[in-house]
């Protein structure tokens, strides 16, 4: 280490008492984090590309500062998704310092783990107060049964209204409007119920029956519009 002439000349002056950071929650614990392998924790966090054509939600289980577990999930970019499988390659088994720093190949998932890296080491994550943390693997409950990710469509304009095109329950088929023209109701089909019944044997057609749905007031409807052709 090199110093300048003037530090060479001061006297030395003694350090007062040191009592080191101050502790953040950690899965049920009080931690003073002084090195990367202090941090544990799951959480979740957002990021978006420079021109925000895309988003990303990542979800990282932290254990002793190694990423055990990723759940990367995209929208609104088809090139965002193939730079989300290779990041859930590259993601796991990193430290988080190594993450924060790999090219994670997608400006919005390179930005959701700086959100997440934040949250982590400043203690805010979603297991901060619960003891021992969430197992790897928990990520996978964001996804429900048919292991898919919640996600909204919808469409509208000013001359023809809104159009709901997907819904967390699944796909939407029909949409029913009363006697005004408002929307009451809807129909869906859980698409991960249908391919899980279709991987089993049963008959396409049957397996999309059993797997439909509605919401609302959608058997009172006056008139039902497949949102995507009418």
């Amino acid at each position: 280490m090199i110093y300048s002439t003037e530090v060479q000349n001061m006297c030395p002056v003694a350090k007062g008492a040191y009592h080191g950071p101050a502790p953040i929650p950690e899965e049920g614990k009080w931690v003073q984090a002084k090195e990367i392998k202090d941090i544990s924790g799951l959480t979740h966090g957002v990021g978006w590309c420079a021109p925000q054509q895309g988003a990303c939600k990542l979800t990282l289980n932290v254990k002793d500062g190694i990423i055990e577990e990723a759940l990367v999930e995209t929208l609104g970019c088809s090139g965002m998704t193939h730079s989300a499988a290779m990041a859930s390659e590259i993601l796991i088994g990193k430290t988080l310092l190594e993450a924060l720093n790999t090219d994670l190949v997608c400006d919005a998932i390179n930005t959701a783990m700086r959100e997440l890296f934040l949250q982590i080491v400043y203690g805010r994550t979603q297991t901060a107060f619960s003891e021992g943390g969430l197992p790897i693997g928990a990520s996978l409950e964001d996804l429900g049964k048919g292991l898919r990710s919640q996600v909204g469509t919808m469409f509208a304009s000013k001359a023809k209204g809104p159009r709901y095109l997907e819904m967390a329950e699944g796909y939407v088929t029909r949409v029913a409007l009363n006697k005004d023209n408002e929307i009451i109701g809807y129909e869906f089909i859980n698409l991960g119920k249908m391919m899980d019944a279709i991987k089993k044997g049963v008959d396409a057609g049957e397996a999309m029956e059993k797997a439909k749905g509605h919401y609302g007031q959608f058997d009172n409807a006056a008139k039902y519009i497949d949102p995507r052709h009418e």
